[in-house]
């Protein structure tokens, strides 16, 4: 396999795997908004769900298609290098999540928790997008990063305006549904199901 070629199903891959996250969080803030915005409309949990659901089952074919590609190159020592940098990443996340939420809670600024973590889960996609090559991941990061900093001092519920969770859920889901189109074209279908001939470089 040439260089180039995996390359290509290495982009294909990070934009598979991508998806399927971004499908399944973007929903949860959906489901965070409808909850606070309606208190929990089951009709729009039954259409949170559905487009949730859709996008996640199309990520999860597209992975298929690429998954042992991924198995092989998994056990490269430049991708298992990456794999344990996104731990450290993932980890120090929530840490600061976890941290900073019980500090504004303390100090009776509860309001402020839901664009914080928006904040904090924009940024830490911004060196992800360098560990996974993958672009679409700095794109998001930024997107959700500047609208996390802006929107409790545009809308006109504040930080605690439900339609930031909104906005926040449409930013996940469109980054889903852009991993599961740029890329995948019906000859790199046909070249990905082909898993016979992967060979991948060392």
């Amino acid at each position: 396999m040439s260089e180039y070629k995996a390359t290509t199903e290495a982009t294909l891959a990070s934009r598979a795997i991508g998806a399927i996250i971004f499908s399944i969080f973007g929903s949860v803030w959906l489901a965070l908004w409808n909850q606070r915005a309606f208190q929990g409309s089951l009709l729009l949990y039954v259409l949170i769900a559905v487009v949730g659901l859709g996008l996640l089952g199309v990520a999860l074919s597209r992975f298929q298609l690429i998954k042992a590609f991924h198995e092989a190159e998994s056990k490269l020592p430049h991708k298992q290098a990456a794999m344990r940098r996104f731990h450290w990443i993932n980890a120090a996340q929530w840490a600061a999540i976890l941290v900073i939420s019980n500090v504004l809670i303390n100090v009776g600024m509860p309001a402020w928790v839901t664009p914080v973590a928006m904040l904090i889960i924009g940024l830490h996609f911004l060196p992800l997008a360098k560990v996974f090559a993958n672009p679409s991941h700095l794109v998001v990061g930024t997107v959700l990063s500047v609208f996390a900093i802006g929107y409790p001092f545009l809308f006109s519920g504040g930080p605690a305006d439900p339609y930031g969770c909104f906005d926040a859920g449409l930013i996940l889901l469109t980054n889903a549904l852009w991993n599961v189109s740029f890329g995948w074209n019906p000859q790199s279908k046909q070249r990905l199901a082909s898993v016979a001939e992967f060979n991948l470089p060392h």
